[in-house]
This record gives C-alpha cells, sequence and structure tokens, in this order.
C-alpha cells in the first residue's frame, strides 16, 4: 500500500471551497482505499488530506481522471500554499 498525508493552507472564509473541491475529487477512485479531506481542529487556515492507495502507480493514475483535473482547477485559485507532505507506508486499513 501506499499513503500520503498532507496540508494545504487557505484564506479562512475560503476553506469551504477547497473542502468542497477536495471532497469532489474523492469521489470513484479506482485503486484508492481511503481519502480522508479534513478541517484542522484548531486552525481556520488548514486542510488535511489522508490517502491510502493500493499502489504509488493507483495515486499517478488518480491524477488523470477528468472529475480529479476539475477538482484541482477548482482548488488551485484558493490554496495559498502547502505544509506538511509525508509518504507513508500503510499496515492495515479499516
Amino acid at each position: 500500500m501506499y499513503g500520503l498525508v498532507g496540508s494545504m493552507l487557505v484564506l479562512p472564509e475560503n476553506r469551504g471551497v477547497l473542502l468542497s473541491a477536495l471532497a469532489d475529487a474523492s469521489a470513484d477512485l479506482p485503486g484508492c482505499l481511503s481519502y480522508v479531506v479534513a478541517a484542522d481542529a484548531e486552525d481556520p487556515s488548514l486542510v488535511w488530506v489522508t490517502e491510502v492507495w493500493e499502489t504509488k502507480e493507483a495515486h499517478a493514475a488518480s491524477l488523470e481522471l477528468d472529475h480529479v483535473k476539475e477538482a484541482i482547477a477548482a482548488a488551485k485559485p484558493v490554496i495559498l500554499g502547502f505544509g506538511t507532505r509525508v509518504e507513508t507506508a500503510p499496515v492495515s486499513v479499516r
């Protein structure tokens, strides 16, 4: 399995736009075992995404899907930057 945990920075008033775009992107992702979009509990300018994929290649292929490209285009204007990004090797998904 292949995992990613990452954060994105956004103006607090645009966080809903980013959360919605990321949630839209998470629909129908072949090879995706888990895709969690979360608002940071303390920082209104921070959004977290935690992903688990069958393989690294499945993740890369997802970036070529039309609905993912559309979601990225919708999210790009409100993203101020990227914070932590960590690749992981998941051992269990429930």
